[in-house]
């Protein structure tokens, strides 16, 4: 029944999104709902579930400061702003026929249905009544703090690189940025890891991986990296910067992962 409302919940959540986005012609609305989306799994299953856990408790408050963090820091960079070029570049593909659905099935219900499947440690650990704390439960804060870290910093270290307009046109190559290309989203992906461990309190949880297996293989193949590295794959400075660089694990295969 938990996991029903939730559903329920969500399927709401972005339906609303939806006919927003329409009434303000800007589909990348929907990225800012993406971390508020988990915190709304979170606290709903918490609400409606009435064993509430020491795990369950964890997982409620770092997963709300992980989806509040996210929905500000994006709030303070997209909000006043035209749509996104990606969003803009979906319409041109879909044409003026049927665009609303489209936009609906293709944005805004695919995205709420692949956070459920992100959330699945949340909605695991929500119905568990098994109060038991384990040494890879504690191994999982640590593994999410780590996470966490890479994010925030990195999306600090560029946020102040763009602040100095000196910088204009040039890439951030320091900080962070000098371990791994992208350690904002390889911090995304390490703190869905440490929520699964967090979770795993009785046998049946393992199923949660699912979860961060799915946002790994988003951030890496399709949603995150990839749009990036074809963004600025011809830029000379970028050739350089990519050679001597990690992709995305932090000091491993600077021509790979």
């Amino acid at each position: 029944m938990t996991i029903g409302i939730i559903i329920s919940v969500i399927f709401v959540y972005f339906t609303a999104l939806f006919f927003l986005a329409q009434y303000l012609h800007n589909n990348s609305i929907v990225d800012l709902a993406w971390g508020i989306g988990f915190v709304i799994v979170a606290v709903t299953g918490y609400l409606v579930t009435p064993d509430k856990t020491k795990v369950s408790t964890i997982v409620l408050s770092l997963v709300t400061i992980w989806g509040i963090r996210l929905f500000w820091h994006l709030a303070k960079r997209n909000i006043g702003k035209p749509e996104d070029y990606r969003y803009v570049n979906m319409r041109k593909r879909w044409g003026t026929h049927w665009v609303k659905l489209k936009a609906y099935l293709n944005v805004f219900f695919l995205q709420g249905v692949l956070l459920l499947i992100v959330s699945m440690p949340i909605l695991f650990v929500m119905t568990s009544s098994v109060n038991d704390f384990y040494w890879w439960n504690a191994l999982g804060i640590v593994i999410w703090v780590v996470g966490f870290g890479f994010e925030t910093i990195g999306d600090y270290q560029l946020t102040q690189f763009k602040k100095d307009r000196s910088n204009h046109g040039k890439l951030l190559t320091t900080g962070l940025w000098s371990v791994t290309r992208h350690p904002n989203y390889f911090g995304e992906a390490v703190s869905w890891w440490g929520i699964f461990l967090i979770s795993l309190n009785e046998t049946r949880n393992i199923w949660g991986v699912i979860g961060p297996i799915t946002i790994t293989m988003l951030l890496l193949f399709v949603s995150g990296v990839p749009l990036l590295e074809k963004k600025y794959k011809d830029r000379p400075d970028f050739i350089v910067y990519a050679n001597k660089t990690s992709k995305f694990f932090p000091f491993i295969g600077k021509k790979g992962l």
